[in-house]
């Protein structure tokens, strides 16, 4: 199997693949037959250095057409595509070499600065210069036909009690999507899909373009900053048919944005954290669609989801997709690995998962219909804006400050993000108030990815902690 030669090459080269827009406004047209040259010229590339079947090749690319190209490359020779979040530091990015050691990177100009050291690189400009028709290239790498469990996506966990993991999933991913893509995803032939997620994540891994091309639809990027008005503006004048987006995003859409019916819109997705009730009910007042939720894991890709064809239950996450075998053990939502085509390998660190049910931390209701309500996390993961925040992150950052002799970081409660970020550090010195929580604030985004800092920063004379003298987080928690 192939993913890139499969499935790029059931598509007439005349048929519009990618919408791409930049922040300036620009718009780029790419159609299926430019992706499949582009990426074979650009397989030439890797290989000359050095990129073989089975290596890693980190990605510093926001949402572009040069994102999608590296992927569909390293889909294209047996490479293992490692999208990362351009917001990661170089602590951030130094850990995630460590673990998946990988042979390139390919990255935007301005975020290779925190590149760690001896990695190769390629930036765009390089690749631009791949790209160009009129300069001499490489030979291109044929497409490698490629084994079901051969590896091919490397995404990172947030980490809870220690640092992001690195998730391995195999080839049978990336044919996997189908089932999410047609029974919650829901595109059709011919359609404009846009799923919003910044690269990195698995969501974007999966629906940025994956999901669309399994329905037969073209996929919009939009390589800019969130602006509720003109993410309204964009799909009203691209024509955007289904649109995917994070919580977060529909939440301050509700509450800045002037909600109206948008010609041509006819399914609204959303997955990454629970969506509130009452933001559903505002969608279906006010633009005549009702969104509809789903769930998945990092390790286990998509699991449950509204149908396209259902009116949803607010504020449920859905039935699990067809052919998903789920169980409610003790309140925690468990399922069976080998009925999930999308489950992954392995962790970088540790040998696959072998029992017969997986425990996913989650904490569930389900109803006679077989639909899932969210209840909560077993772990102390904070979900913020879409964005997966491990505490012991934010607290490494904030531990690097001279000031700050401990710290412990929860979630707080926010209308709009979900849950925000909320530290509460013990002082080695210092004066405790606005100034220097400010100044905590700015260190945290300066070690870290910024999105991790924590928006409210309180300070105490000690921390709870257990017996065995570690942080009761839970102490910390206000609802």
């Amino acid at each position: 199997m192939n993913f890139a030669e499969e499935i790029l090459e059931r598509f007439p080269a005349s048929k519009p693949a990618l919408v791409a827009l930049d922040s300036d406004g620009n718009r780029e047209v790419w159609h299926f037959g430019e992706l499949i040259a582009r990426s074979a010229g650009l397989s030439g590339a890797l290989a000359a250095r050095g990129v073989r079947r089975g290596d890693a090749v980190m990605t510093l690319v926001g949402n572009r057409p040069e994102w999608v190209l590296a992927m569909l490359t390293c889909f294209r020779v047996g490479a293992v595509a490692m999208p990362c979040n351009v917001q990661l530091r170089r602590p951030d990015l130094e850990h995630r070499a460590a673990a998946a050691n990988p042979k390139l990177a390919i990255g935007e100009e301005r975020y290779l600065d925190e590149l760690p050291e001896g990695i190769p690189y390629m930036s765009l400009a390089e690749l631009a210069d791949v790209l160009d028709e009129d300069l001499p290239h490489d030979a291109p790498v044929e497409p490698v036909d490629l084994d079901p469990d051969d590896p091919a996506v490397i995404i990172f966990t947030s980490g809870t009690t220690g640092k992001p993991r690195g998730v391995a999933y195999p080839q049978r991913y990336l044919t996997g999507q189908r089932l999410q893509a047609e029974h919650w995803f829901g595109a059709r032939e011919g359609e404009l899909a846009w799923c919003t997620a910044a690269t990195g994540w698995s969501k974007s891994a999966r629906n940025v373009f994956i999901a669309p091309w399994l329905c037969g639809a073209a996929a919009l990027i939009h390589d800019g900053r969130f602006d509720p008005e003109e993410r309204l503006a964009i799909a009203e004048r691209e024509g955007v048919n289904v649109l995917c987006q994070a919580p977060t995003e529909y939440r301050m859409i509700a509450k800045r944005a002037e909600l109206r019916p948008i010609p041509g819109m006819r399914h609204l997705v959303s997955a990454g954290e629970p969506l509130n009730p009452e933001v559903i009910r505002a969608f279906r007042e006010e633009t005549g669609l009702a969104i509809h939720d789903g769930y998945g894991q990092t390790e286990t890709g998509p699991v449950a989801g509204m149908r396209p064809d259902e009116d949803p239950r607010d504020g449920s996450m859905g039935r699990p997709l067809p052919g998903i075998e789920i169980r409610v053990n003790d309140g925690e939502l468990q399922l069976r690995p080998q009925t999930c085509p999308t489950f992954f390998s392995r962790y970088l660190d540790s040998e696959p998962f072998e029992g017969e049910w997986w425990g996913t931390g989650d904490h569930v209701t389900q109803d006679d219909d077989g639909y899932l309500w969210f209840e909560a996390r077993a772990d102390d993961v904070i979900l913020s804006a879409g964005y997966r925040i491990g505490p012991f992150e934010v607290e490494s950052a904030l531990l690097t400050h001279p000031a700050v002799a401990e710290a412990a970081v929860v979630s707080a409660p926010d209308e709009e993000r979900g849950s925000i970020v909320r530290a509460v550090v013990v002082l080695r010195e210092g004066d405790p108030g606005p100034e220097l929580a400010g100044e905590l604030q700015d260190h945290v985004k300066g070690v870290t990815a910024p999105y991790k800092y924590p928006r409210v920063v309180e300070f105490a004379d000690s921390l709870p902690k257990t017996s065995s003298g570690k942080i009761r987080r839970s102490a910390l928690r206000v609802s």
